[in-house]
């Protein structure tokens, strides 16, 4: 008994396993009575206690996995989860291509999708456009001053006219004050010429006007200095700049600015009376003559409003004929400013230029105005003449 135990372990008896002792073939052939008596034989205590070992069991390989490495982990896949099917639409079938049966099949929402974004594509094109239009406007607009109504320039800045001049139909305005044989207006007109005063000369007494509006400056965009009254634009007020500053105003001008002046006043007085065919000495300087400083300051007071039209023999009663001598140049040292004779449908310009002077009789033949300043300094000097000895003024001189 204790050789049959010993010969066949307790897993080989109840598996059924072959033996591996040295019995062979007689041991299996009496492997049935020793199975019988070692389970019919009494057991020890111990024995009965004692734990019975676990037989190995055969390592299965796949095939194609080497003893010993183990075989690779497989990964499953997790069932998907059963749940309502969606409904799915059955394809139309496909068109020819080029048969134009595709763009009819388009869903609907696609056009509903592709309309706003379409839209939304023409909004940079738009932006583009606009602001092209925008900027044409607005260079046309700079070129021409920014006002309505402008439809025929007299006078180019780039041009250099030996004189020009257009007669029109007097006014009854002089009717109703003293006429002068000779000298009050019988022809009547406006003309340009930059045959009169040079551009130096324009450049030198341009000097004088910024010397003596440096002592001053109005606070909105037009500035007055008059050399034969005194009076200053200050702030938004005048003052009379002899006695304001006394004996400082011989460090400001000198004796040569006011003969350059006085040269100037009788050069421009000359082209006046031979344009209008009357005796210069039957004109008489008169007041107000005056410097005039104007940018795009916004105006403070009714004096700073410039652009507004008017009748220069009304606003002024001693004004026969007008003059302008222009110290800057138009679209070089500001834009805007030009001066406007206004005519029904038919406005006429003239563009500054330095030493270019414009003339014209005074009456509401000539009414006119000057367009607002929009960038740059606009220098010029008033000059006017009457032909009643009463309103004359002498020339200033050096205090």
């Amino acid at each position: 008994m204790e050789e049959g135990r010993g010969g066949l372990g307790p897993g080989e008896a109840r598996c059924g396993c072959a033996s591996r002792s040295a019995h062979g073939s007689a041991a299996l052939g009496a492997r049935p009575a020793i199975a019988r008596a070692w389970r019919s034989a009494p057991r020890s205590t111990a024995e009965r206690v004692a734990p019975r070992p676990r037989p190995r069991q055969p390592r299965a390989t796949s095939p194609g996995v080497r003893p010993g490495l183990g075989a690779a982990p497989a990964f499953r896949l997790a069932p998907r989860r059963a749940g309502p099917m969606a409904p799915q639409r059955r394809g139309a079938p496909k068109a020819h291509e080029g048969s134009g049966a595709t763009e009819r099949r388009r869903p609907s929402s696609m056009k509903s999708v592709r309309a706003p974004r379409e839209a939304w594509r023409k909004w940079p094109r738009a932006a583009v456009l606009g602001a092209g239009a925008t900027l044409a406007a607005l260079l046309l607009w700079g070129s021409l001053g920014g006002d309505d109504g402008v439809t025929e320039v007299l006078a180019h800045r780039s041009e250099v006219l030996p004189g020009r001049f257009i007669e029109v139909p007097c006014s009854e305005d002089y009717d109703s004050h003293r006429r002068f044989e000779g000298c009050s207006p019988t022809k009547c007109g406006r003309g340009v010429t930059d045959a009169v005063i040079t551009r130096d000369e324009a450049r030198r007494i341009r000097s004088i006007a910024e010397k003596g509006l440096s002592l001053g400056g109005s606070d909105g965009g037009a500035s007055i200095l008059d050399l034969h009254s005194g009076a200053l634009s200050v702030g938004k007020h005048f003052v009379n700049l002899y006695r304001y500053f006394g004996d400082k105003i011989e460090n400001i001008f000198s004796e040569e600015d006011f003969q350059l002046y006085r040269d100037v006043r009788q050069k421009v007085q000359l082209a006046i009376a031979q344009a209008f065919g009357i005796s210069a000495a039957s004109l008489y300087l008169t007041k107000p003559t005056f410097f005039s400083r104007i940018n795009s300051t916004e105006a403070r007071t009714a004096h700073d409003e410039y652009w507004h039209a008017h009748v220069d023999k009304v606003t002024y009663g001693s004004f026969d004929y007008t003059s302008l001598l222009y110290l800057s140049d138009y679209l070089d040292d500001f834009g805007g400013g030009r001066f406007v004779f206004m005519e029904e449908g038919a406005n006429k310009t003239v563009e500054p230029r330095a030493g270019r002077v414009s003339f014209f009789t005074s009456g509401s033949e000539n009414l006119h105005r000057v367009e607002k300043v929009h960038w740059g300094t606009r220098y010029a000097v008033t000059i006017a003449f009457s032909c009643n000895p009463d309103h004359g003024i002498a020339d200033p001189a050096f205090r």
